[in-house]
């Protein structure tokens, strides 16, 4: 597959070829020309898988829950694809974690594709890539696309505007519980999971977080469940399937998955337009050299960062 071109790239997806598909998203990765004519051309083909997002502070076990979720979807026959978000490393950019090893024993099963991405710059959890990425898989044909964040546990709040079920991931310990409230994840979670029931004081930790949600206000008229599982063991994962089910015929019977779709879709149009208008800019001024004139030198005296901005736009505007 060395000189495929687009076309025959499409055609091979449609006929399920995984190589395929690992192709497709590095070139959106990669923020390859061919990745963005490859979308043009799958597009039509997005809608019918199910997003799922999985969320919450570092350690709270999410990705042995991906792994137990996905088994679950496996055994009753669907497909699925996971997006692992692992941290960027600072010196060549990638995955520092690669694809999760707890992961690849489902690697060799029939309906699974599993991808690991570095954040790449992201700073809300997820890569800037990833809901392109979902939208490959989403076309390729798999029933559900999950999306573990990287799990920062401070700014993860992006995975809202990819998914279409959000799960936040909780462990007995107060203090994650906390911090969740914190970090804005009370305010975005649709389903909340206490991981590691087996440990204890995980009935408290339900308890705390039902008193928060009993806070929050519910517009749209669901209400969170808190969920108990012990994903290393299995126990409970069934039942989160169910409450993301119950989310699901929620979302569906009340028009919001459309809606919801939709904003998504905005957001999605709104990053890249600013992406790309950001990568001109920048382009237009000299590229980092241009930035570090306009700049000058750092000391007394100098220009504030609105000033030197508004250099930039006037610039801009009289250039037409």
């Amino acid at each position: 597959m060395r000189n495929v071109g687009v076309d025959d790239l499409v055609a091979r997806m449609e006929d399920g070829d995984g190589v395929a598909l690992a192709r497709a998203i590095s070139w959106i990765e990669d923020e390859d020309e061919r990745g963005h004519a490859l979308l043009d051309a799958v597009y039509p083909r997005v809608g019918s898988a199910y997003r799922i997002g999985i969320s919450g502070p570092p350690g709270a076990g999410k990705s042995t829950l991906v792994d137990g979720l996905t088994e679950h979807y496996l055994d009753a026959g669907k497909t699925v694809g996971i997006i692992a978000v692992d941290p960027t490393s600072p010196f060549t950019g990638g995955a520092l974690l690669g694809d999760r090893v707890r992961m690849q024993r489902h690697g060799v099963r029939e309906g699974v594709f599993i991808r690991s991405m570095a954040t790449r710059g992201g700073l809300g959890g997820l890569s800037r890539a990833a809901p392109s990425v979902a939208a490959a898989m989403d076309a390729f044909g798999l029933d559900f696309v999950i999306l573990e964040t990287v799990g920062v546990g401070q700014s993860e709040l992006d995975i809202a505007e990819a998914a279409d079920t959000t799960v936040i991931v909780l462990v007995p310990e107060s203090g994650d519980s906390i911090q969740a409230m914190k970090a804005g994840l009370m305010e975005i979670g649709e389903i909340f999971v206490v991981n590691k029931a087996d440990r204890e004081g995980a009935e408290m930790t339900v308890g705390e977080i039902e008193s928060m949600l009993s806070l929050r206000d519910e517009g749209d008229g669901w209400s969170p469940p808190v969920v108990l599982t012990t994903a290393t063991t299995g126990d409970g994962v069934g039942e989160l399937a169910s409450a993301i089910d119950s989310h699901r015929e929620f979302l569906v019977s009340n028009g919001h998955l459309e809606e919801r779709r939709r904003e998504h879709l905005k957001s999605l149009v709104r990053t890249i337009i600013v992406d790309a208008l950001e990568k001109k800019l920048i382009e237009r001024l000299g590229g980092e050299a241009g930035l570090d004139s306009m700049v000058g030198d750092v000391g007394e005296g100098q220009r504030s960062p609105y000033q030197i901005a508004r250099q930039v736009l006037d610039s801009i505007s009289e250039g037409g």
